[in-house]
């Protein structure tokens, strides 16, 4: 890993433009959770390191644009890029990122590249869909893993597939398993959003809720109301939720265990992952890593 963090230091300062250079050692780094799965499936490859160090900084780009549309003023608990440099700042960076990692992309085998790069078409597509699908209460449990699919998973894919061509690995076997890795990655953030405490998350509890999303747990705890609390619940959404309404939507859950349903789900997901690529303990650590996580 530290073999990515230089090299993504390395492609910024490439950029040749201090302030993008500034602007991107302020961003925190996260889990790097893509890097780390492709040098799990590949780690004898050469070129395994940069191919993380790409996927990172468009990660980070999606990211950058997704606070703008979010209207984001955190991002990992520090002020985001869009709350202190303004809107149009972060976009700019975000396509320096995207363009730069597409530049680097060109020397990889093209169906690597190509794997890249139509995730992130379909990475986009997905946070149309989150846009859209904010503007009233979803109830349509595929729609939105759908859109999950789209705007989280697809990425983590195609750094399985990506990885795995790399390595000479069943390339096929490695995307499912990066596919469902995404989806229970997101779901249990999804989970976690309503769980975890506000230190924990960096930004306030059920905040999803208040964006308008409408969540796995959501759609889980809507499917198992009265008529009446459906209402009450649908009224809520994308509102600002005092402490009343934050503790009837957590006690409600609680009683429909609906908190355990939807970790069942991301279980089931990693089962199938697993299963998928079969004895490799190193990735069923990773799987293991996602589903256990606290923040």
């Amino acid at each position: 890993m530290e073999t990515v963090e230089t090299l993504i230091a390395k492609l910024i300062d490439e950029v040749d433009y201090p302030h993008a250079t500034e602007l991107f050692k302020k961003l925190s780094g996260g889990k790097r959770l893509r890097a780390r799965l492709i040098l799990t499936i590949a780690p004898e490859a050469p070129s395994a390191p940069l191919l993380g160090a790409i996927v990172e900084l468009i990660h980070a780009a999606s990211l950058l644009h997704d606070d703008v549309i979010d209207e984001a003023q955190l991002r990992r608990g520090v002020p985001s890029v869009n709350a202190t440099q303004g809107s149009k700042t972060a976009i700019m960076l975000g396509d320096i990122l995207y363009s730069k990692a597409f530049s680097e992309l060109t020397a990889f085998d093209p169906k690597i590249s190509r794997a890249v790069a139509e995730s992130v078409t379909r990475l986009s597509v997905g946070e149309m869909m989150d846009v859209s699908m904010a503007e009233s209460f979803n109830t349509d449990r595929e729609l939105y893993l759908k859109m999950l699919y789209l705007k989280t998973a697809t990425l983590i894919e195609a750094c399985a597939y990506g990885a795995a061509v790399l390595a000479g690995k069943d390339a096929q076997a490695h995307a499912i398993y990066g596919k469902n890795l995404g989806l229970a990655f997101q779901i249990v953030d999804d989970i976690l959003d309503i769980t975890a405490d506000e230190a924990t998350l960096g930004k306030p509890s059920l905040n999803d809720f208040s964006e308008g999303k409408v969540t796995l747990p959501y759609i889980d705890l809507y499917e198992r109301l009265g008529r009446d609390e459906k209402e009450r619940l649908v009224q809520s959404h994308a509102q600002v939720l005092e402490d009343e309404e934050k503790g009837w939507i957590r006690s409600r859950m609680d009683q429909f265990h609906v908190i355990e349903h939807s970790y069942a789900h991301a279980r089931a997901l990693c089962d199938e992952a697993v299963a998928a690529i079969g004895d490799d303990l190193a990735l069923r650590a990773i799987i293991e890593t996602v589903i256990q996580r606290s923040h």
